[in-house]
């Protein structure tokens, strides 16, 4: 066996090895999300360690996204990891937590384009954006939060005036 082959050889069984260890990890994530109220990547990363599984916060980070996990709101106002099948039951309570806060931050929407245009007030859009982002809203592509306006970009299947009053109408504005 020449030197190249066993590098290649090496090479070939670390990656086998590393994607039954992702495999692996992402299992183990998944049943944690399912069974435990995962309110950090943190904590993730020490349950895995106790399970026999050491990796690291930049891994799980990768992981969470890769599997589709999201953050929502709880009844009890704080936030936990969840996949998307779970966040389907709490859909529900983000719908909620999005209209609260539309309802109390948010003073005006327009729509330029492909674009909604919140208005806020001052040092309260941050917290529009992540709601909306949370929602999961289909017709939403991204948002994007200065101080006191929220760019939305809506999606390119999604009619813009729509939206525009959607947000507007959980807004109470309409």
């Amino acid at each position: 066996m020449t030197w190249e082959h066993a590098e290649a050889q090496t090479a070939n069984t670390s990656t086998r090895q590393s994607k039954a260890t992702r495999a692996v990890r992402r299992s183990c994530i998944a049943q944690l999300l399912e069974s435990e109220g995962m309110t950090s990547q943190a904590k993730i990363v020490e349950l895995l360690a106790n399970q026999g599984i050491q990796t690291t916060q930049v891994t799980v980070s990768r992981d969470l996204e890769a599997m589709g996990a999201i953050k929502v709101p709880t009844e009890a106002g704080g936030f936990v990891y969840t996949l998307d099948e779970q966040a389907k039951t709490l859909s529900k309570t983000a719908q909620e937590h999005l209209q609260r806060v539309l309802k109390e931050w948010v003073h005006s929407a327009d729509k330029s384009r492909d674009l909604v245009v919140l208005s806020t007030a001052p040092g309260a859009a941050h917290v529009v954006a992540s709601a909306i982002d949370r929602s999961r809203h289909s017709g939403v592509l991204a948002t994007i939060s200065g101080d006191d306006t929220v760019l939305v970009i809506v999606q390119e299947t999604y009619e813009p005036s729509r939206l525009r009053i959607e947000l507007a109408s959980l807004a109470g504005l309409i």
